[in-house]
């Protein structure tokens, strides 16, 4: 088996020069070259994984740039399953949420040692949302319309994939408030996510139940591939927090992406610095394979 190396980095600096590539390809006899975006974006071919793969990634990582290595197979998948907050968009939308409402930097503080797995998923969600207790339910869409940005390369990737006739599904331990404007505004073609609970026009507190957490992503994948007829090895997901690590390691291409420390430990694919075209180059697109728009 051959293994393709991804050299990536952040597109609003294009740093990538060529001689970065070449020198790496030529240290591990690679072949193939091929860039992917210039100064953005490049790949190669290896016969085996290197022996000092970890410590060349941490010192490139440490520069700015992306490595990735993944066999080179089954490479354009046909479903992706993505988290949202932190990873499709930028915000934590209960973080945000709570900062409308006075308790922003005690939720956070929650917020972070649960995406860490410090603390119990369904424990932390159940104690930032029962701060919200009271809380006029015009405040989601004051969340949503004033505190809530897609993360770059959101649109490409949901364009691409669809034009490309991949499946994409959004889930999330977040809110079905903010999933589905999010799931209508870039084309996802569903999403999971969990429920608040709201009474006489404001927010009670509460979540509703199930909990949508890092079994119910994984359940989710497994769902979903036995739906569509495909392999996990045709499946891309990528999240951010440790209610993802599950569904980050049964997909066939899991990225841990901008991800907490716990998540980028227990993954091999770690997308730190590109944003989320990354995932389009790991699956040999070039930039003018683009599609920046949702199709129907």
């Amino acid at each position: 088996m051959s293994y393709i190396i991804t050299i990536i980095v952040n597109p609003n600096k294009s740093n990538l020069e060529a001689s970065v590539i070449s020198d790496l390809c030529a240290a591990w006899s690679g072949c193939n070259i091929k860039v992917l975006n210039k100064n953005v974006a490049a790949e190669f071919v290896v016969e085996s994984i290197p022996r000092d793969f970890e410590e060349v990634w941490a010192n490139l990582n440490g520069s700015g740039i992306d490595l990735v290595i993944q066999p080179n197979c089954n490479r354009k998948k046909k479903l992706l399953v993505a988290d949202m907050d932190s990873t499709i968009i930028e915000q934590e939308c209960l973080d945000e949420l709570a900062d409308l409402s006075g308790y922003g930097e005690k939720v956070r503080e929650i917020t972070k040692r649960a995406m860490n797995g410090e603390i119990q998923f369904d424990q932390a969600l159940e104690e930032r949302v029962a701060l919200l207790a009271g809380m006029h339910v015009k405040i989601l869409e004051k969340t949503w319309t004033n505190r809530i940005t897609f993360t770059p390369g959101a649109k490409k990737l949901l364009g691409t994939m669809r034009a490309n006739n991949a499946y994409c599904v959004l889930v999330s331990g977040g809110f079905t408030a903010f999933t589905e404007r999010v799931a209508k505004v870039l084309g996802f073609h569903e999403t999971h996510a969990n429920s608040l609970i709201i009474e006489n026009g404001r927010l009670s507190g509460k979540v509703g139940y199930p909990l949508l957490d890092k079994d119910a992503k994984l359940a989710t994948l497994d769902i979903l591939v036995t739906r569509l007829n495909i392999t996990y090895e045709e499946t891309v997901a990528v999240g951010d927090g440790a209610n993802d690590l599950h569904m980050l390691a049964a997909a066939g291409l899991g990225v841990a992406f901008r991800s907490y420390p716990i998540v980028a430990q227990q993954s091999n694919v770690r997308i730190n610095h590109g944003d989320l075209t990354s995932l389009l180059y790991l699956q040999g697109f070039c930039s003018e394979d683009f599609e920046d728009r949702c199709n129907d």
